[in-house]
């Protein structure tokens, strides 16, 4: 995985949006699907909380981050694993970040089929209807972790 430095902070209304979300999440109701990922932070050792949409792909769960490296991808990278919440469900999972390869760029053209109609504009361009070759060249921008839920 390249660790480039593509990362699109989110706008003071977005940090609204998502507190809400998360909120709502966490009481049990989702908007389209969405979940509530908790993953331990890098240098503060606590949990940090942001609403996440997970994706099912031929069979397997996993998070993509729209807007790049950001603090949960870095912070996942190093706890190697978090929970989703929905309510009172808390699924404890371990994640494998995804390789740029032609796997990731499948997992991110059916995610943007998907989720497009919310992600689209963080993704520069790229949509599910954009060629495999620029479906790859985006994705060292656009990490993706294979979710496992723990036993």
């Amino acid at each position: 995985m390249t660790q480039q430095s593509y990362y699109l902070r989110a706008s003071a209304s977005a940090v609204r949006l998502n507190k809400v979300v998360g909120r709502l999440a966490r009481h049990g109701l989702s908007l389209m699907g969405s979940a509530e990922l908790s993953v331990r932070g890098r240098t503060s050792g606590q949990m940090q909380r942001i609403p996440v949409n997970a994706h099912t792909f031929e069979g397997d769960r996993y998070l993509v981050s729209a807007r790049g490296h950001s603090q949960w991808v870095r912070n996942m990278r190093v706890a190697g694993g978090g929970e989703l919440r929905l309510g009172r469900k808390v699924s404890r999972f371990t994640a494998v970040e995804i390789a740029d390869d032609a796997q990731k760029a499948r997992i991110v053209r059916a995610y943007l089929e998907r989720w497009g109609w919310e992600v689209n504009q963080y993704f520069r361009g790229i949509t599910a209807k954009s060629t495999d070759a620029e479906l790859l060249a985006a994705c060292p921008d656009h990490p993706v972790f294979r979710i496992t839920e723990d036993a």
